[in-house]
């Protein structure tokens, strides 16, 4: 397979015998039938990050006229091992922005630092970003902001940063957490990174891979790295060259993933993991940007807590 585009964006050509997929990701690939047109091929799909509680899916590459029925004569190919995360790592460095893809800014203007821990509150598993297990509030943020409504939100910004004395590589000392729905308020045009942060779990020596996307944007995926991050030695070495345009990222176990984007949509974003049980879990947090630019607003997307009240005393709905 000729692996050509990663979530909308052209990538460099590279050829790979499987492809790993998260929640959240879409890739293109190019294929040439020029196999033996006497036979029909399997293809597999296993799963990854995860350990497996169900046996491979398998389907088949038909050549006409053969029927659809007839049973391949090789065995189904073999994907690599669920927890195979040099693969992993191998694969997701392989993708990378074709020649002439849009280049990011040289320098950021804010740099955000996310740390992906387990946690507990009332003793419920949770997750959460630097201590906060993110609850989304019953009114949505951008009615909230445009129109000045009180008490739908934290207004108290979560933190840009975490510990530096935090071991990302055992369970958290203190496993308790709190719930926040704070966001984190960005300047218009500005270029800000996110350096993703995994650490273990709650149970000792547990640490998983997370598809983390972001809505209303793409980004550069600047790099991957092993353990934490360090401002002295691996921001020097992150890829100003060609990395590729996302909107979906994953974070490895016990390690970080940087992306860089441009805050030039008004509006308010959510960034989450996209495994959907994580994030109503709490492992997300929210942008906002220029919502003072933002015009009319979509009633069916503000038609819930008090702004819809509001819509129906205007008797807009």
């Amino acid at each position: 397979m000729v692996l050509v585009e990663a979530d909308g964006n052209y990538v460099q050509p590279v050829e790979v015998d499987n492809i790993d997929i998260y929640s959240g990701e879409t890739y293109s690939i190019i294929i040439k039938t020029n196999q033996n047109s006497s036979m029909n091929y399997w293809v597999s799909v296993g799963v990854r990050g995860r350990k497996p509680q169900t046996p491979s899916g398998l389907t088949i590459l038909n050549y006409n006229p053969n029927p659809p029925h007839k049973l391949p004569s090789l065995p189904p190919p073999v994907s690599p091992a669920w927890n195979d995360y040099t693969y992993s790592k191998s694969f997701s460095n392989k993708v990378l922005s074709q020649i002439g893809s849009p280049k990011p800014p040289t320098s950021h203007d804010r740099r955000i630092y996310l740390l992906n821990t387990q946690n507990k509150i009332n003793g419920i598993i949770k997750w959460a970003i630097n201590n906060v297990s993110l609850v989304l509030p019953s009114t949505p943020y951008l009615g909230s902001m445009k129109f000045g409504l009180r008490g739908t939100f934290d207004k108290q910004s979560p933190p840009d940063n975490f510990s530096n004395d935090y071991d990302i590589m055992k369970p958290p000392t203190n496993p308790n957490s709190v719930h926040g729905s704070g966001v984190y308020m960005i300047e218009f045009n500005s270029t800000v990174d996110v350096i993703l942060q995994n650490a273990n779990a709650l149970a000792e020596n547990v640490s998983e891979i997370h598809p983390w996307h972001l809505h209303g944007h793409d980004f550069w995926v600047l790099g991957y790295g092993e353990g934490k991050f360090s401002e002295n030695k691996d921001a020097k070495r992150l890829n100003m060259k060609n990395p590729p345009l996302r909107n979906t990222a994953v974070i490895f176990p016990y390690g970080w993933t940087a992306i860089r984007f441009i805050t030039d949509n008004p509006g308010v974003w959510a960034f989450h993991c996209h495994i959907e049980p994580h994030l109503h879990m709490g492992m997300g947090v929210v942008f906002a940007e220029a919502v003072d630019r933002v015009k009319k607003i979509p009633r069916a997307t503000i038609g819930c807590g008090l702004t819809g009240k509001m819509l129906m005393r205007n008797g807009r709905t």
